[in-house]
């Protein structure tokens, strides 16, 4: 019998958002006192501003990375001013894209949200070990 995941190539966007649920699925159920990552500082910059109130810390990106998942699961986008700002700054800078062709549009956009769930993805593990090594359990 196979595995559900099986049914979908190894590059399918399906089998990408179901790894990185099942990464935060995973961080949930390791996590099991997130505030003991409020303070420790990230070991990485991930891609922001370091006075972004959500680099500052696990925990602060712990919250993201629930937030991403439930976002990608439930298909409700919601803005905050700074990230709707972000976004039409954006939107200036892909202006030429859009005079593409959709096809080729599409895989611009595909690679591209490829990549951001397989970082993600990444982060997500490398804070549940993280956790873990603060609370002294090997992995």
């Amino acid at each position: 019998m196979q595995s559900a995941d099986a049914k979908f190539n190894k590059n399918s966007l399906l089998l990408a958002l179901r790894g990185y649920s099942s990464a935060v699925s995973d961080m949930e159920r390791t996590v099991l006192l997130p505030s003991m990552l409020r303070d420790v500082p990230t070991d990485e910059a991930w891609d922001c501003d370091a006075t972004e109130e959500s680099c500052r810390d696990l925990y602060s990106n712990y919250l993201m990375l629930k937030a991403i998942r439930t976002t990608v699961e439930s298909s409700l986008v919601l803005l905050d001013d700074h990230k709707a700002k972000s976004n039409a700054a954006l939107d200036k800078t892909l202006e030429p894209l859009l005079d593409t062709d959709p096809e080729t549009l599409f895989h611009f956009h595909l690679i591209g949200l490829f990549s951001v769930m397989s970082d993600l993805t990444k982060k997500t593990q490398s804070l549940t070990v993280k956790y873990m090594d603060i609370i002294g359990v090997a992995n």
